[in-house]
Protein backbone atom coordinates (compact mmCIF):
# COMPACT_ATOMS: atom_id res chain seq x y z
CA UNK A 1 0.00 0.00 0.00
CA UNK A 2 2.84 2.37 0.85
CA UNK A 3 4.57 1.65 -2.46
CA UNK A 4 1.32 2.32 -4.33
CA UNK A 5 0.99 5.71 -2.61
CA UNK A 6 4.58 6.59 -3.52
CA UNK A 7 4.01 5.64 -7.17
CA UNK A 8 0.76 7.63 -7.26
CA UNK A 9 2.43 10.65 -5.68
CA UNK A 10 5.42 10.62 -8.07
CA UNK A 11 3.04 10.27 -11.04
CA UNK A 12 0.95 13.24 -9.86
CA UNK A 13 4.07 15.33 -9.25
CA UNK A 14 5.50 14.50 -12.67
CA UNK A 15 2.20 15.26 -14.43
CA UNK A 16 1.88 18.64 -12.74
CA UNK A 17 5.52 19.53 -13.43
CA UNK A 18 5.09 18.63 -17.12
CA UNK A 19 1.88 20.60 -17.48
CA UNK A 20 3.20 23.70 -15.70
CA UNK A 21 6.33 23.59 -17.87
CA UNK A 22 4.16 23.59 -21.00
CA UNK A 23 2.11 26.50 -19.67
CA UNK A 24 5.25 28.47 -18.82
CA UNK A 25 6.58 27.90 -22.33
CA UNK A 26 3.28 29.02 -23.86
CA UNK A 27 3.04 32.17 -21.72
CA UNK A 28 6.70 32.98 -22.36
CA UNK A 29 6.13 32.65 -26.10
CA UNK A 30 3.08 34.92 -25.87
CA UNK A 31 5.07 37.59 -24.00
CA UNK A 32 7.83 37.38 -26.60
CA UNK A 33 5.30 38.35 -29.28
CA UNK A 34 5.91 41.93 -28.13
CA UNK A 35 8.53 44.25 -29.54
CA UNK A 36 12.00 44.12 -28.04
CA UNK A 37 13.01 46.76 -25.52
CA UNK A 38 16.05 46.88 -23.27
CA UNK A 39 15.04 46.69 -19.58
CA UNK A 40 18.35 45.50 -18.12
CA UNK A 41 19.83 48.90 -17.28
CA UNK A 42 20.30 50.24 -13.71
CA UNK A 43 20.21 46.78 -12.14
CA UNK A 44 20.82 48.11 -8.61
CA UNK A 45 17.85 50.46 -8.82
CA UNK A 46 15.69 47.76 -10.32
CA UNK A 47 16.59 45.30 -7.55
CA UNK A 48 15.82 47.90 -4.88
CA UNK A 49 12.46 48.66 -6.49
CA UNK A 50 11.61 44.97 -6.66
CA UNK A 51 12.42 44.42 -2.97
CA UNK A 52 10.39 47.44 -1.86
CA UNK A 53 7.39 47.14 -4.16
CA UNK A 54 7.06 43.42 -4.94
CA UNK A 55 8.30 41.80 -1.73
CA UNK A 56 7.79 44.65 0.74
CA UNK A 57 4.36 45.50 -0.72
CA UNK A 58 5.24 49.21 -0.33
CA UNK A 59 2.41 50.58 -2.46
CA UNK A 60 -0.18 48.40 -0.72
CA UNK A 61 0.39 50.23 2.55
CA UNK A 62 -1.28 53.41 1.36
CA UNK A 63 -4.20 51.69 3.09
CA UNK A 64 -2.42 50.19 6.13
CA UNK A 65 -5.14 47.71 7.15
CA UNK A 66 -5.56 46.27 3.66
CA UNK A 67 -1.78 46.35 3.24
CA UNK A 68 -1.23 44.25 6.36
CA UNK A 69 -3.92 41.75 5.32
CA UNK A 70 -2.51 41.44 1.83
CA UNK A 71 1.00 40.94 3.20
CA UNK A 72 -0.27 38.17 5.49
CA UNK A 73 -2.03 36.33 2.68
CA UNK A 74 0.84 36.79 0.22
CA UNK A 75 3.88 36.22 2.41
CA UNK A 76 2.02 33.70 4.57
CA UNK A 77 1.00 31.48 1.69
CA UNK A 78 4.49 31.58 0.19
CA UNK A 79 6.23 30.80 3.50
CA UNK A 80 3.76 28.08 4.46
CA UNK A 81 4.55 26.32 1.22
CA UNK A 82 8.17 25.98 2.30
CA UNK A 83 6.85 22.98 4.17
CA UNK A 84 5.90 21.49 0.84
CA UNK A 85 9.54 20.39 0.48
CA UNK A 86 9.12 17.98 3.40
CA UNK A 87 5.73 16.83 2.12
CA UNK A 88 7.14 16.11 -1.34
CA UNK A 89 10.07 14.17 0.07
CA UNK A 90 7.71 12.23 2.38
CA UNK A 91 5.56 11.40 -0.63
CA UNK A 92 8.48 10.23 -2.74
CA UNK A 93 10.33 8.32 -0.01
CA UNK A 94 7.32 6.99 1.87
CA UNK A 95 8.47 8.64 5.12
CA UNK A 96 6.58 10.69 7.72
CA UNK A 97 7.83 14.11 8.89
CA UNK A 98 11.24 13.37 7.44
CA UNK A 99 13.02 16.39 8.91
CA UNK A 100 11.69 16.10 12.48
CA UNK A 101 14.38 13.75 13.89
CA UNK A 102 17.22 15.72 12.29
CA UNK A 103 16.28 19.28 13.28
CA UNK A 104 14.52 18.50 16.56
CA UNK A 105 15.08 21.87 18.31
CA UNK A 106 14.04 23.90 15.25
CA UNK A 107 11.26 21.73 13.79
CA UNK A 108 8.47 22.61 16.28
CA UNK A 109 9.33 26.32 15.99
CA UNK A 110 9.06 26.21 12.19
CA UNK A 111 5.74 24.35 12.20
CA UNK A 112 4.38 26.79 14.79
CA UNK A 113 5.31 29.68 12.51
CA UNK A 114 3.64 27.92 9.59
CA UNK A 115 0.49 27.34 11.64
CA UNK A 116 0.26 30.97 12.76
CA UNK A 117 0.62 32.08 9.15
CA UNK A 118 -1.89 29.45 8.01
CA UNK A 119 -4.45 30.76 10.48
CA UNK A 120 -3.69 34.31 9.33
CA UNK A 121 -4.18 33.34 5.67
CA UNK A 122 -7.45 31.58 6.52
CA UNK A 123 -8.78 34.61 8.43
CA UNK A 124 -7.75 37.13 5.79
CA UNK A 125 -9.29 35.03 2.99
CA UNK A 126 -12.59 35.02 4.88
CA UNK A 127 -12.37 38.81 5.24
CA UNK A 128 -11.58 39.23 1.54
CA UNK A 129 -14.55 37.05 0.57
CA UNK A 130 -16.79 39.19 2.78
CA UNK A 131 -15.40 42.42 1.31
CA UNK A 132 -16.07 41.20 -2.21
CA UNK A 133 -19.42 39.43 -1.85
CA UNK A 134 -21.00 40.81 1.35
CA UNK A 135 -19.70 44.37 1.80
CA UNK A 136 -19.46 44.56 -2.02
CA UNK A 137 -16.52 46.92 -2.41
CA UNK A 138 -17.34 49.04 -5.45
CA UNK A 139 -14.31 48.27 -7.61
CA UNK A 140 -15.13 44.54 -7.60
CA UNK A 141 -18.78 44.83 -8.65
CA UNK A 142 -19.79 43.94 -12.23
CA UNK A 143 -22.72 46.35 -12.03
CA UNK A 144 -20.23 49.19 -11.91
CA UNK A 145 -17.34 47.63 -13.86
CA UNK A 146 -18.39 45.40 -16.74
CA UNK A 147 -14.99 43.71 -16.99
CA UNK A 148 -15.64 42.07 -13.61
CA UNK A 149 -18.69 40.10 -14.80
CA UNK A 150 -18.74 36.29 -14.78
CA UNK A 151 -15.24 34.76 -14.84
CA UNK A 152 -13.33 37.38 -12.77
CA UNK A 153 -15.87 37.03 -9.97
CA UNK A 154 -15.77 33.23 -10.13
CA UNK A 155 -11.96 33.24 -10.29
CA UNK A 156 -11.67 35.30 -7.11
CA UNK A 157 -14.16 33.07 -5.29
CA UNK A 158 -12.37 29.89 -6.42
CA UNK A 159 -8.95 31.14 -5.31
CA UNK A 160 -10.05 32.46 -1.91
CA UNK A 161 -12.14 29.35 -1.16
CA UNK A 162 -9.30 27.06 -2.25
CA UNK A 163 -6.86 28.83 0.06
CA UNK A 164 -9.29 28.53 2.97
CA UNK A 165 -9.74 24.80 2.36
CA UNK A 166 -5.98 24.24 1.99
CA UNK A 167 -5.29 25.99 5.29
CA UNK A 168 -8.04 23.99 7.03
CA UNK A 169 -6.57 20.78 5.62
CA UNK A 170 -3.10 21.77 6.86
CA UNK A 171 -4.25 22.56 10.40
CA UNK A 172 -6.54 19.54 10.79
CA UNK A 173 -3.86 17.28 9.32
CA UNK A 174 -1.47 18.44 12.05
CA UNK A 175 -4.18 17.94 14.68
CA UNK A 176 -5.09 14.40 13.59
CA UNK A 177 -1.40 13.52 13.29
CA UNK A 178 -0.85 14.78 16.84
CA UNK A 179 -3.68 12.61 18.20
CA UNK A 180 -2.22 9.55 16.45
CA UNK A 181 1.16 10.39 17.91
CA UNK A 182 -0.34 10.62 21.42
CA UNK A 183 -1.98 7.21 20.97
CA UNK A 184 1.28 5.66 19.74
CA UNK A 185 -0.33 4.35 16.54
CA UNK A 186 2.16 2.84 14.07
CA UNK A 187 4.91 5.07 12.74
CA UNK A 188 3.13 8.12 14.18
CA UNK A 189 4.04 6.96 17.67
CA UNK A 190 7.72 6.85 16.77
CA UNK A 191 7.78 10.66 17.00
CA UNK A 192 6.51 10.78 20.58
CA UNK A 193 8.79 13.06 22.58
CA UNK A 194 10.33 14.40 19.39
CA UNK A 195 7.41 16.33 17.91
CA UNK A 196 5.17 18.18 20.42
CA UNK A 197 1.71 19.64 19.91
CA UNK A 198 1.64 22.70 17.68
CA UNK A 199 0.45 26.17 18.57
CA UNK A 200 -2.84 26.27 16.61
CA UNK A 201 -3.69 22.66 15.77
CA UNK A 202 -3.55 21.61 19.44
CA UNK A 203 -6.90 23.33 19.92
CA UNK A 204 -8.41 21.20 17.15
CA UNK A 205 -7.45 17.89 18.75
CA UNK A 206 -10.78 17.51 20.63
CA UNK A 207 -12.49 17.25 17.23
CA UNK A 208 -10.81 13.86 16.78
CA UNK A 209 -11.12 12.55 20.34
CA UNK A 210 -13.92 10.10 19.44
CA UNK A 211 -12.36 8.87 16.21
CA UNK A 212 -11.19 5.27 16.14
CA UNK A 213 -7.58 4.64 15.21
CA UNK A 214 -8.61 3.43 11.77
CA UNK A 215 -10.84 6.45 11.13
CA UNK A 216 -8.15 8.80 12.39
CA UNK A 217 -5.48 7.32 10.13
CA UNK A 218 -7.92 7.59 7.21
CA UNK A 219 -8.59 11.26 7.98
CA UNK A 220 -4.89 12.02 8.40
CA UNK A 221 -4.13 10.46 5.01
CA UNK A 222 -7.07 12.18 3.31
CA UNK A 223 -6.11 15.60 4.69
CA UNK A 224 -2.45 15.02 3.73
CA UNK A 225 -3.39 14.07 0.17
CA UNK A 226 -5.92 16.90 -0.08
CA UNK A 227 -3.33 19.42 1.05
CA UNK A 228 -0.56 18.35 -1.32
CA UNK A 229 -2.81 17.65 -4.33
CA UNK A 230 -4.61 20.91 -3.64
CA UNK A 231 -1.31 22.80 -3.76
CA UNK A 232 -0.33 21.05 -7.00
CA UNK A 233 -3.74 21.79 -8.54
CA UNK A 234 -3.44 25.39 -7.32
CA UNK A 235 -0.06 25.68 -9.05
CA UNK A 236 -1.64 24.60 -12.34
CA UNK A 237 -4.71 26.78 -11.89
CA UNK A 238 -2.62 29.87 -11.17
CA UNK A 239 -1.24 29.79 -14.73
CA UNK A 240 -4.80 30.48 -15.98
CA UNK A 241 -5.75 32.90 -13.22
CA UNK A 242 -5.14 36.51 -12.24
CA UNK A 243 -3.05 35.00 -9.44
CA UNK A 244 -0.28 34.42 -11.94
CA UNK A 245 1.06 37.62 -10.36
CA UNK A 246 2.34 35.37 -7.55
CA UNK A 247 5.05 34.29 -9.99
CA UNK A 248 5.25 37.27 -12.36
CA UNK A 249 4.95 40.07 -9.81
CA UNK A 250 8.66 40.06 -9.01
CA UNK A 251 10.04 40.16 -12.59
CA UNK A 252 7.26 42.56 -13.59
CA UNK A 253 8.39 45.07 -10.96
CA UNK A 254 12.07 44.47 -11.70
CA UNK A 255 11.57 45.32 -15.38
CA UNK A 256 9.16 48.19 -14.76
CA UNK A 257 9.80 51.65 -16.22
CA UNK A 258 12.35 53.71 -14.29
CA UNK A 259 11.56 56.93 -16.14
CA UNK A 260 9.68 59.73 -14.33
CA UNK A 261 5.98 58.90 -14.35
CA UNK A 262 5.02 62.04 -16.28
CA UNK A 263 7.51 61.43 -19.09
CA UNK A 264 6.15 60.05 -22.36
CA UNK A 265 8.48 58.31 -24.77
CA UNK A 266 8.90 59.91 -28.15
CA UNK A 267 8.65 57.68 -31.21
CA UNK A 268 12.22 57.35 -32.55
CA UNK A 269 10.97 57.29 -36.16
CA UNK A 270 9.11 60.58 -35.78
CA UNK A 271 11.92 62.22 -33.81
CA UNK A 272 14.37 61.23 -36.53
CA UNK A 273 12.20 62.80 -39.28
CA UNK A 274 11.84 66.04 -37.28
CA UNK A 275 15.59 66.23 -36.69
CA UNK A 276 16.28 65.66 -40.39
CA UNK A 277 13.74 68.33 -41.34
CA UNK A 278 15.39 70.81 -38.97
CA UNK A 279 18.87 69.90 -40.15
CA UNK A 280 19.88 68.48 -36.77
CA UNK A 281 22.28 65.52 -36.42
CA UNK A 282 20.52 62.26 -35.69
CA UNK A 283 22.15 60.24 -32.91
CA UNK A 284 21.15 57.25 -30.81
CA UNK A 285 20.93 59.49 -27.76
CA UNK A 286 18.81 62.09 -29.51
CA UNK A 287 16.32 59.83 -31.22
CA UNK A 288 15.81 57.69 -28.13
CA UNK A 289 16.06 54.40 -30.01
CA UNK A 290 17.45 51.20 -28.53
CA UNK A 291 20.18 48.99 -29.91
CA UNK A 292 20.10 45.22 -30.09
CA UNK A 293 22.56 42.83 -28.46
CA UNK A 294 25.04 43.42 -31.29
CA UNK A 295 24.95 47.19 -30.84
CA UNK A 296 22.99 47.62 -34.09
CA UNK A 297 19.91 49.72 -34.62
CA UNK A 298 16.73 47.63 -34.75
CA UNK A 299 14.78 47.37 -37.95
CA UNK A 300 12.14 50.06 -38.44
CA UNK A 301 8.74 48.99 -37.24
CA UNK A 302 6.02 48.31 -39.78
CA UNK A 303 3.50 50.74 -38.32
CA UNK A 304 3.20 53.69 -36.00
CA UNK A 305 1.73 52.86 -32.63
CA UNK A 306 0.02 49.54 -31.95
CA UNK A 307 -3.03 47.82 -33.39
CA UNK A 308 -2.57 44.35 -31.91
CA UNK A 309 -0.52 42.72 -29.18
CA UNK A 310 2.37 42.01 -31.56
CA UNK A 311 2.87 45.77 -31.92
CA UNK A 312 3.13 46.37 -28.19
CA UNK A 313 6.35 46.03 -26.21
CA UNK A 314 7.09 42.77 -24.44
CA UNK A 315 6.86 44.49 -21.05
CA UNK A 316 3.28 45.53 -21.88
CA UNK A 317 2.41 41.87 -22.39
CA UNK A 318 4.11 40.84 -19.16
CA UNK A 319 2.11 43.60 -17.45
CA UNK A 320 -1.07 42.01 -18.79
CA UNK A 321 -0.22 38.58 -17.40
CA UNK A 322 0.85 40.13 -14.08
CA UNK A 323 -2.37 42.10 -13.53
CA UNK A 324 -4.07 41.20 -10.23
CA UNK A 325 -7.44 42.71 -11.28
CA UNK A 326 -7.46 44.56 -7.95
CA UNK A 327 -9.02 47.61 -9.62
CA UNK A 328 -6.95 50.23 -7.82
CA UNK A 329 -6.03 51.73 -11.18
CA UNK A 330 -9.67 52.02 -12.21
CA UNK A 331 -10.70 53.39 -8.81
CA UNK A 332 -8.07 56.14 -9.21
CA UNK A 333 -8.94 56.95 -12.84
CA UNK A 334 -10.70 60.35 -13.09
CA UNK A 335 -12.26 59.42 -16.42
CA UNK A 336 -13.83 56.29 -14.90
CA UNK A 337 -14.94 58.18 -11.79
CA UNK A 338 -16.87 60.63 -13.98
CA UNK A 339 -18.69 57.83 -15.79
CA UNK A 340 -16.54 57.39 -18.90
CA UNK A 341 -16.14 53.88 -20.30
CA UNK A 342 -12.39 53.85 -19.74
CA UNK A 343 -11.19 51.35 -17.15
CA UNK A 344 -7.39 50.85 -16.95
CA UNK A 345 -8.03 47.42 -15.41
CA UNK A 346 -10.10 46.45 -18.46
CA UNK A 347 -7.25 47.57 -20.75
CA UNK A 348 -4.94 45.07 -19.05
CA UNK A 349 -7.55 42.30 -18.90
CA UNK A 350 -8.39 42.78 -22.59
CA UNK A 351 -4.71 42.56 -23.51
CA UNK A 352 -4.37 39.30 -21.57
CA UNK A 353 -7.59 37.93 -23.10
CA UNK A 354 -6.27 38.69 -26.57
CA UNK A 355 -3.04 36.83 -25.76
CA UNK A 356 -5.02 33.87 -24.43
CA UNK A 357 -7.06 33.83 -27.65
CA UNK A 358 -3.87 33.68 -29.69
CA UNK A 359 -2.60 30.86 -27.47
CA UNK A 360 -5.75 28.86 -28.16
CA UNK A 361 -5.19 29.43 -31.86
CA UNK A 362 -1.67 28.04 -31.56
CA UNK A 363 -3.03 24.91 -29.88
CA UNK A 364 -5.71 24.20 -32.47
CA UNK A 365 -4.16 25.58 -35.68
CA UNK A 366 -0.42 25.42 -35.15
CA UNK A 367 2.33 27.97 -34.42
CA UNK A 368 1.60 30.03 -37.56
CA UNK A 369 -1.97 30.79 -36.49
CA UNK A 370 -3.35 34.15 -37.61
CA UNK A 371 -6.84 35.59 -37.33
CA UNK A 372 -8.57 38.76 -38.49
CA UNK A 373 -9.05 40.17 -34.99
CA UNK A 374 -6.99 42.81 -33.23
CA UNK A 375 -6.69 44.29 -29.76
CA UNK A 376 -7.86 47.64 -31.08
CA UNK A 377 -11.59 47.67 -31.93
CA UNK A 378 -12.25 43.97 -31.22
CA UNK A 379 -11.32 44.35 -27.55
CA UNK A 380 -10.60 48.00 -26.78
CA UNK A 381 -12.75 50.73 -28.31
CA UNK A 382 -11.84 54.21 -29.48
CA UNK A 383 -14.23 55.65 -26.88
CA UNK A 384 -12.18 54.09 -24.09
CA UNK A 385 -8.89 55.33 -25.53
CA UNK A 386 -10.07 58.88 -26.13
CA UNK A 387 -11.36 59.20 -22.56
CA UNK A 388 -7.84 58.90 -21.10
CA UNK A 389 -6.38 62.16 -19.79
CA UNK A 390 -2.84 60.69 -19.44
CA UNK A 391 -2.83 61.83 -15.81
CA UNK A 392 -0.80 58.78 -14.69
CA UNK A 393 -3.18 58.05 -11.78
CA UNK A 394 -3.52 54.41 -12.84
CA UNK A 395 0.26 53.98 -13.06
CA UNK A 396 0.79 55.45 -9.61
CA UNK A 397 -1.98 53.33 -8.06
CA UNK A 398 -0.84 49.90 -9.31
CA UNK A 399 0.76 47.86 -6.49
CA UNK A 400 3.12 46.07 -8.90
CA UNK A 401 4.04 48.92 -11.28
CA UNK A 402 1.85 47.95 -14.23
CA UNK A 403 1.49 50.72 -16.83
CA UNK A 404 -1.92 50.70 -18.58
CA UNK A 405 -1.24 54.18 -19.95
CA UNK A 406 1.61 52.92 -22.14
CA UNK A 407 -0.77 50.57 -23.95
CA UNK A 408 -3.40 53.31 -24.30
CA UNK A 409 -0.88 55.71 -25.84
CA UNK A 410 0.39 53.16 -28.34
CA UNK A 411 -3.14 52.29 -29.45
CA UNK A 412 -4.04 55.97 -29.73
CA UNK A 413 -0.94 56.65 -31.78
CA UNK A 414 -2.04 54.00 -34.25
CA UNK A 415 -5.50 55.53 -34.59
CA UNK A 416 -4.10 59.04 -35.08
CA UNK A 417 -1.05 58.32 -37.22
CA UNK A 418 -2.14 55.28 -39.22
CA UNK A 419 -5.91 55.69 -39.45
CA UNK A 420 -6.21 59.50 -39.11
CA UNK A 421 -8.97 58.93 -36.58
CA UNK A 422 -8.21 61.72 -34.12
CA UNK A 423 -11.25 63.65 -32.82
CA UNK A 424 -11.80 67.06 -34.44
CA UNK A 425 -10.78 68.87 -31.26
CA UNK A 426 -7.47 66.98 -31.24
CA UNK A 427 -6.79 67.87 -34.87
CA UNK A 428 -7.37 71.54 -34.05
CA UNK A 429 -4.90 71.25 -31.17
CA UNK A 430 -2.33 69.50 -33.41
CA UNK A 431 -2.69 72.27 -35.99
CA UNK A 432 -2.24 74.97 -33.37
CA UNK A 433 0.89 73.29 -32.00
CA UNK A 434 2.31 72.98 -35.51
CA UNK A 435 1.57 76.59 -36.48
CA UNK A 436 1.65 78.46 -33.18
CA UNK A 437 3.81 76.17 -31.02
CA UNK A 438 1.01 76.05 -28.44
CA UNK A 439 -2.37 74.32 -28.16
CA UNK A 440 -4.19 77.67 -28.41
CA UNK A 441 -5.07 79.56 -31.57
CA UNK A 442 -3.08 82.75 -31.23
CA UNK A 443 0.25 84.00 -32.49
CA UNK A 444 3.39 83.15 -30.51
CA UNK A 445 4.11 86.89 -30.37
CA UNK A 446 0.89 87.38 -28.39
CA UNK A 447 1.59 84.58 -25.95
CA UNK A 448 2.53 86.77 -23.00
CA UNK A 449 -0.10 89.48 -23.49
CA UNK A 450 -1.99 88.06 -20.55
CA UNK A 451 0.88 89.15 -18.31
CA UNK A 452 0.28 92.78 -19.19
CA UNK A 453 -3.31 92.44 -18.04
CA UNK A 454 -2.17 90.87 -14.78
CA UNK A 455 0.31 93.70 -14.16
CA UNK A 456 -2.40 96.26 -14.83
Amino acid sequence: MEIFQQILFVAALAAVAWYITKRIQLISRAIKLGRAENRTDHSDERLKTMLLVAFGQKKMFTNPLVGVMHFIIYAGFIIINLEILEIILDGILGTHRLFAPYITPVYPFLINIFEILAFGVLAVCVVFLCRRFVAKVSRFQPERHREMARWPQADAAIILTAEILLMIAFLTWNASDSVLRDRGVGHYGELQGIVPDFIISQYLKPLFANFSDTALVAYERISWWFHILGILAFAVYVTYSKHLHIALGFPNVYFSDLQPKGEMQNMPEITKEVQLALGLPVTTEMDGSQTNDNGEQPAEIGRFGAKDVQDLKWINLMNAYSCTECGRCTAACPANITGKKLSPRKIMMDTRDRLEEIQQGWKTNGPDYRDDKSLLNDYITAEELNACTTCQACVMACPININPLDIILQLRRYRVMEESQAPASWNAMFSNIENNMAPWKFSPSDRFNWADQVND
